[in-house]
């Protein structure tokens, strides 16, 4: 196998890693080709584990872009995603679709070594020593720095009765979600105390539950981008349009019912969310 195939055999899980890393197909196809540069410029006649060591400079080149990026967190909350990708927007979509477009926004909240720390160790199964190597700290350090994202991106402590109380929280809102979705009135008026509080940034309010869900439904075609996430340690959602963070509902709950709903749009109170998922496989986060 030449050069080219050996690469290009790990070229997709490269991709994989980059895209975890960066939200962004075209910044991850630039940091796969920065790596093939290397590679090409390389001997590698001693490498026994060609694709740790793609991987590893794979992470490399994406850790200095994460570092590089000026004010990072405005800087998510204007590109989630990049979308559009300037290239091939669909393909994008699909792929911030399959990875969890909620998971993307909660990793852009983490820093450069911790989203690294998270997405090789625990996405992709990289040992701590070698994540060490790339981060500059030893590997009790990195575990620690994977240990506090994962935590972050749970977004809520790991009590089980708390963890009780957020299924309990994100069934309904699933339920809220399906509801807005199908444009169903009734099943949305049900799941809403009927004292309902709406707000949103512009001062707007809105009272009483069948009011509210009037209203919502009008606008069902867009309910296809939310997602449920952590919001402050309560499950929300949040508007993904094009994979691109637009709003933040917060939520507040009276027993088995919503009793106020908040929409967020401002960059700095967006910025200022802890967010985190509902829901990652546990073999990602264990």
């Amino acid at each position: 196998m030449d050069v080219t195939e050996k690469f290009e055999a790990n070229r997709e899980r490269l991709r994989g890693v980059a895209y975890r890393m960066l939200g962004s197909l075209s910044e991850a196809d630039d940091a796969v080709q920065e790596a093939w540069l290397r590679w090409s410029r390389t001997d590698t006649a001693d490498v026994a584990n060609l694709a740790g060591w793609l991987t590893t400079v794979v992470a490399r080149v994406c850790l200095d872009m994460l570092r590089s990026r000026a004010s990072r967190r405005e800087d998510v909350l204007e590109r989630v995603a990049a979308v559009p990708a300037a290239n091939d927007p669909e393909r994008e979509l699909m792929l911030a679709d399959s990875v969890g477009l909620a998971l993307l926004v909660v990793l852009d909240t983490l820093t450069p070594p911790e989203r690294l720390a998270f997405v090789l160790h625990d996405l992709f199964g990289v040992a701590f020593d070698e994540i060490g190597d790339i981060v500059g700290r030893t590997p009790e350090a990195t575990r620690q720095l994977a240990s506090r994202a994962r935590r972050r991106v749970r977004g809520a402590p790991l009590d089980p009765q708390d963890r009780d109380e957020l299924d309990r929280q994100r069934v309904l809102v699933e339920n809220f979600i399906a509801a807005l979705r199908a444009g169903d009135v009734d099943a949305l008026v049900a799941l809403l105390d009927p004292e309902l509080v709406a707000t949103s940034d512009d001062a707007t309010e809105v009272r009483g539950a069948r009011t509210w869900a009037t209203g919502a439904v009008r606008y069902k075609r867009g309910a296809h981008a939310l997602r449920a996430v952590v919001i402050d340690g309560a499950v929300g959602m949040i508007l993904v349009p094009r994979g691109k963070l637009a709003r933040a509902i917060r939520l507040t709950f009276a027993g088995d019912r919503v009793a106020r709903i908040e929409a967020i749009t401002a960059s700095d109170r967006l910025a200022a969310l802890e967010l985190g998922i509902v829901e990652v496989n546990a073999e990602q986060l264990d």
